[in-house]
């Protein structure tokens, strides 16, 4: 703690040095105050949403949510006077150290007043923390609650859609500013059929090429009555397809159910759509509602009536997310992940929908490429940082 606390009395003074502190969250009242701080901080933010309160509170708690269950974990929140001032939850994920054979620790949860010395306090206690354990660095911000990967740093204009992130432009500064450097960026595409989009002409000419050339090519909705069994093959396309991927960790079954069991009430098939061949799912695109314009307006609470407006207004929404994309390896390069696309806007595309495409590793360029060609804005980019943890 040595070097932050010349770095704060340089920076900040005594007087708020000795007012800080970080303190490890255990009792209901710390954790009420853990999971209300964004309250304050936005209360003056015209794009921000709250979450589900009643799920935000859940899922912080055993037996709720599958990476926190599985992960040794501490929330940790800096305190001014007696005031929480920020928070964060600290991780160690043992799938994903073993799956990459490496001693990474995770930050997620993270919010904070603009105070540099709050911040990088929060960062140093999660650091010592994950020494303590073994771990050699820091990766972050990926929140095991809301599964919202990277810190906005790019397109504030625009409100999140549901289960992705969003914060003020100072947090990259903050998270900058003690030690962490950015490592991948995410993006997030846009295509809007209210402001005037729709797919290419060309693309309907590939279309009828792909039937052509490979007519045990199909197409189908996901199977409402067989729910199960579509997320299963869901999982299965992901896990071959994204393997290799930066970061991403094959999903488990628990994981897909809870996914499944999350978005289950404001499913829409026609936003959920696999490719096979010869009857066997090869590719599948995920997409889903953007709650989040309901969410706004119950202001996170579903009860008494929030629930109920959430399931009757869900039909109305034209603001959806593409959550997945994904061609099993074997089938890549054949444009199917562009088939999949075409059929999910066409058959939204009376909602004059507007769809949010994210996250697309900046790297991944046939993706980005596919997007593009089909006419596809980048309007958001989200940061992952990453840093050394020094040895305990």
């Amino acid at each position: 703690m040595l070097a932050i606390v010349r770095e704060a009395y340089e920076n900040c003074g005594m007087s708020d040095l000795m007012r800080t502190a970080i303190r490890t969250v255990r009792k209901p009242k710390e954790l009420d105050g853990f999971i209300r701080l964004p309250l304050r901080l936005y209360k003056n933010d015209r794009n921000w949403v709250p979450p589900l309160w009643a799920a935000e509170r859940s899922a912080y708690k055993t037996g709720n949510n599958s990476v926190l269950d599985r992960s040794d974990h501490a929330l940790l929140a800096a305190y001014k006077d007696r005031r929480i001032i920020g928070r964060l939850a600290v991780y160690i994920d043992p799938q994903f150290n073993a799956h990459f054979q490496s001693a990474t620790g995770f930050f997620g949860s993270f919010e904070c007043e603009e105070d540099r010395y709050a911040a990088a306090a929060l960062f140093e206690a999660a650091e010592a923390w994950l020494a303590e354990r073994g771990m050699n660095s820091l990766r972050g911000p990926i929140n095991p609650v809301a599964e919202c990967w990277g810190a906005l740093v790019d397109g504030f204009d625009l409100p999140p859609v549901y289960m992705s992130p969003y914060n003020p432009p100072y947090y990259d500064r903050l998270i900058s500013q003690s030690g962490f450097r950015g490592v991948k960026d995410l993006l997030a595409y846009e295509a809007d059929a209210g402001a005037g989009y729709a797919i290419p002409e060309r693309f309907k000419r590939f279309e009828a090429m792909v039937a052509a050339r490979r007519p045990g090519i199909t197409t189908r909705m996901i199977d409402t009555r067989q729910l199960g069994r579509d997320a299963e093959h869901i999982r299965r396309i992901l896990n071959a397809s994204v393997d290799g991927n930066w970061g991403f960790v094959p999903v488990e079954a628990d994981e897909m159910a809870a996914i499944v069991g999350d978005l289950k009430p404001i499913l829409d098939p026609a936003a959920i759509w696999f490719v096979e061949d010869g009857g066997i799912p090869v590719g599948c695109c995920l997409g889903f509602p953007d709650i989040n314009t309901i969410i706004k307006k119950i202001h996170g609470r579903l009860f008494p009536t929030g629930f109920m407006r959430l399931l009757l207004g869900v039909k109305r929404i034209r603001d959806y997310r593409l959550w997945g994309l994904a061609v099993l390896p074997k089938y890549q390069n054949l444009g199917l992940d562009v088939l999949l696309y075409m059929r999910l806007f066409e058959r939204l595309a009376a909602k004059k929908v507007r769809l949010e495409a994210n996250y697309i590793l900046e790297d991944n360029l046939r993706i980005r490429n596919a997007l593009e060609k089909l006419g596809l804005r980048a309007i958001k980019t989200y940061r992952v940082y990453e840093k050394a943890v020094p040895s305990s």
